[in-house]
């Protein structure tokens, strides 16, 4: 039953031999035409018809009947189907309305509401799936945007080459540990204060020499200590044997 609703409100019906003469006193004979789609054949409207009576006996039959609802000359013609109980009690059924001979059946409220949220739900969908299209990650790096406009800028900037860095953070910080120690053992002898400048060289405070004559004393103490005879070592006392 809805395949079938939904098949109706995608489809139309005219005929155009009707159209130039359409008027409220002729428009349900155009619509019970039996090319339309529309129309239901075991309808009381059929009873009518075929029994040459006037509309206003549909007002003493019981079922399902199609009335003008509302007219709007030459171009509008509203037609409601409805489920008739008694003469005062009616049930809708559906609307189909008529622009310039054309038939349609007019949506009902829950599937204008299903529409409505189903374009918007694709919509959204559609943005989501144009926004991830932008979106880029790298282990070192993170997420960022990548936008289409951002790739024609980097195309139209100048290539510049990208300076390779010769060595690694940690190779450098390694380097330089050493450099710093090298330059503690061996200070340097010259240094710039500015860039472009003459190096200067570094003044290196010397400890103050002792004298020669100093020296040569001290040379000479150790070796007349070395050349002195040393005492004889004594022997220990013999041992006399007692007399008796």
């Amino acid at each position: 039953m809805l395949a079938t609703i939904n098949n109706l409100l995608g489809i139309s019906w005219v005929d155009s031999g009707w159209v130039p003469s359409l008027n409220p006193g002729n428009v349900l004979d155009y619509f019970s035409e039996r090319s339309n789609p529309f129309y239901d054949r075991t309808c009381n409207n059929e009873v009518v018809k075929m029994q040459r009576l006037t509309l206003e006996h549909l007002n003493q039959m019981v079922g399902v009947e199609y009335i003008l609802l509302h007219a709007q000359e030459p171009i509008l013609y509203i037609i409601r189907k409805q489920q008739r109980q008694s003469p005062t009690q009616v049930i809708p059924l559906a609307d189909y309305y008529i622009i310039a001979g054309v038939v349609y059946q007019a949506p009902d409220l829950g599937t204008v509401i299903s529409s409505r949220v189903l374009s918007a739900v694709h919509g959204i969908q559609s943005a989501f799936d144009e926004s991830m299209s932008y979106c880029r990650y790298h282990p070192s790096k993170g997420y960022w945007w990548h936008f289409k406009d951002q790739e024609e800028r980097e195309k139209a900037k100048p290539k510049s080459k990208k300076k390779e860095e010769p060595s690694s953070l940690f190779q450098r910080h390694r380097v330089d540990t050493l450099l710093l120690d090298l330059r503690s053992k061996f200070p340097p002898t010259f240094y710039q204060p500015k860039p472009g400048e003459k190096p200067i060289p570094v003044e290196v405070k010397k400890e103050p020499e002792p004298p020669a004559e100093t020296v040569k004393q001290e040379e000479r103490e150790p070796a007349t200590k070395s050349s002195a005879p040393a005492p004889p070592s004594k022997p220990p006392p013999e041992k006399r044997a007692r007399l008796q």
